[in-house]
């Protein structure tokens, strides 16, 4: 493993991006390589033996491409594998899971709302942490049913995709909740959208800058900080369509760093 070999970020689609930008942002000299399996998106809607057989697929295609270490930038893959990848593995793994406990403490409704995968809701490590805080906390979750496949779909910012998003939020806020967990790396990408309809008074927690910060001390931790001086190159795959991939990149989230390639996973073998 050398320190200039690459970030390796893998997710059931285009939602890691959100995560992958902040990364980029802070560490602009890393190289990273970035994998949407958009052809099996949602994660969260399969079971928790396809779930692994996915994420092993992702990982193995990752080190091919000469990842040192890798972001699992998807709630889904992260709660209900990422154990079984780090025994497996020798790579450094960091994983994403809703941000129950800041929002938790930060609460003065004591109300907080979840907004997340099925995949993530029904686990065990979730439930487990929400059931930490439930003396203290009520905590509402609401699954995003048709979120992630419209995103995948390349419908943000159409009128079908508010009112199904509309739906989920109006559940949440039907309690006293002043904080909602985005527990899905794709729902950042509706931030402009969530925030028109839940207003100013509740706060949106977004994990991609602490997973960055994560990522940058993980990377120190283990001598593998990229100390050359030129600016990183980003190799991005989809295993499903590309144009929503780029789109996202350029148009959504705005990125403007360079040395970025796009691939078809399937064109890439």
């Amino acid at each position: 493993m050398s320190n200039s070999d690459s970030i390796g970020f893998f997710d059931s689609g285009v939602g890691g991006l959100t995560i992958w930008k902040e990364v980029v942002k802070l560490l602009p000299m890393e190289n990273t390589i970035y994998l949407a399996d958009s052809l099996n998106a949602p994660y969260g809607e399969k079971s928790p033996e396809e779930v692994l057989d996915l994420c092993f697929r992702s990982v193995d295609f990752l080190i091919s491409k000469g990842a040192k270490l890798i972001v699992v930038a998807c709630n889904t893959a992260t709660t209900q594998a990422i154990g079984k990848m780090r025994s497996t593995y020798s790579i450094p793994f960091i994983g994403i899971e809703p941000a129950v406990k800041p929002a938790a403490l930060k609460s003065k409704t004591k109300c907080i709302g979840v907004l997340a995968t099925n995949g993530t809701i029904e686990s065990d490590h979730f439930n487990r942490t929400k059931e930490h805080y439930s003396n203290d906390v009520k905590v509402v979750t609401q699954v995003g049913e048709g979120l992630v496949r419209a995103i995948e779909d390349g419908e943000i910012g159409t009128v079908q995709l508010r009112t199904i998003l509309s739906k989920h939020l109006q559940v949440l806020m039907s309690e006293p909740i002043d904080y909602i967990v985005l527990g899905c790396t794709h729902y950042p990408l509706l931030i402009p959208m969530i925030r028109d309809i839940v207003g100013d008074s509740i706060q949106l927690i977004d994990p991609g800058p602490s997973i960055a910060l994560q990522t940058q001390r993980m990377l120190n931790g283990h001598g593998i900080s990229n100390s050359n001086l030129s600016m990183g190159r980003h190799h991005l795959f989809s295993s499903g369509n590309v144009d929503v991939l780029e789109s996202i990149v350029k148009n959504t989230l705005k990125v403007k760093a360079s040395n970025i390639s796009y691939s078809s996973l399937y064109q890439s073998e």
